[in-house]
């Protein structure tokens, strides 16, 4: 789906990113003039505390140090993604505004909004894919079930009674829950919020009966015991959690449901501050604290270069479209 602007310069810039990632030299103009003691902004189109946010923040706070210069945090929600993603879609194309996007904003929300203030493809150059992150089916401890199947026996018992709530409509935890109902065949309500804090604070407080949460944003809840985690929504067990199994081998096999995050710059972008970034953003995600600060936290560091996370891209939303089209998930 998402090809990268820099097309006739694709040689050039993998082999840019890949010599950046054992260490060679980058471009003098690169190195020289940015980031130029201007602050850079990281975009998270989502509310403060959730999952991308958490990343992003990470992900700004290395930055800064690697770029030697202030990077912001700018938290923009709604849409799914889709405002934070449009105002970096319509920032100058130098470098100062970055978006942490989603599985969301760039394989799933064109499917499911009539309108996009942006094109997932044409808007974007695409810097690297920062970590992939497992859902976790969460539910509050009051809930009767402890168990894949006693949730779906419940839920086919008590139709409409079990809630699920999102960090927004067409988000992919949204969409788990979605793919959970269609393949369990069971109707549960979904409860959007505007990002997963809200939405795990509403579940804390037991307004809603769980969640298909990013584990990173739930971690802290589950190791406290204020959430019960049931099961991890992707294909394999997680290592930090060993003793949790998947939603696939609870009782519905096949489910899988992986969310992942990277970062993007505006399209026209030039291609040596697109390798800068990719090889910063590699830099960064190969440090074994980093990885393991992640991997405590429910996310799994994920470098590469500009074109193998369009290509990656690509793969998902060709993935995501069958699974919203089949749920019949439609939103303006």
């Amino acid at each position: 789906m998402t090809t990268s602007p820099q097309s006739l310069n694709r040689r050039q810039l993998l082999a840019l990113a890949t010599a950046a990632g054992v260490g060679s030299p980058l471009p003098a103009l690169a190195q020289s003039k940015y980031p130029g003691g201007k602050p850079v902004t990281v975009v998270v189109p989502f509310a403060a505390g959730g999952t991308t946010d958490i990343l992003g923040r990470l992900m700004a706070r290395h930055l800064g140090t690697r770029l030697g210069g202030t990077v912001i945090v700018d938290n923009k929600a709604g849409a799914g993604g889709g405002i934070g993603a449009a105002v970096v879609a319509k920032a100058p194309a130098d470098g100062y505004t970055l978006l942490m996007g989603t599985i969301g904003t760039h394989s799933i929300n064109q499917f499911l909004y009539k309108k996009l203030a942006y094109d997932p493809a044409r808007d974007f150059a695409p810097l690297g894919l920062v970590a992939k992150v497992p859902n976790v089916l969460v539910v509050h401890p009051s809930q009767p079930y402890k168990t894949v199947k006693e949730l779906i026996a419940y839920a086919k018992a008590h139709p409409g009674k079990v809630t699920y709530a999102s960090a927004g409509n067409g988000t992919s935890i949204h969409l788990a829950g979605a793919l959970f109902e269609q393949m369990a065949q069971v109707d549960m309500v979904h409860v959007p919020y505007k990002g997963s804090a809200p939405a795990i604070a509403d579940l804390l407080a037991g307004q809603t009966s769980c969640s298909f949460d990013n584990l990173p944003s739930a971690m802290p809840h589950i190791k406290s015991g204020a959430l019960r985690a049931i099961a991890v929504t992707g294909s394999a067990r997680f290592p930090s959690l060993p003793q949790l199994p998947t939603i696939a081998e609870s009782g519905l096999p096949g489910y899988d449901a992986t969310s992942w995050f990277g970062l993007w710059a505006p399209a026209a972008t030039p291609p040596e501050l697109v390798a800068r970034l990719n090889a910063e953003i590699n830099q960064i995600l190969n440090q074994a604290e980093v990885r393991q600060q992640m991997l405590e936290q429910g996310a799994e560091a994920a470098p590469g270069t500009p074109q193998q996370f369009s290509s990656f891209i690509q793969a998902e939303a060709a993935k995501w479209s069958k699974v919203v089209q089949t749920a019949n998930v439609q939103l303006d």
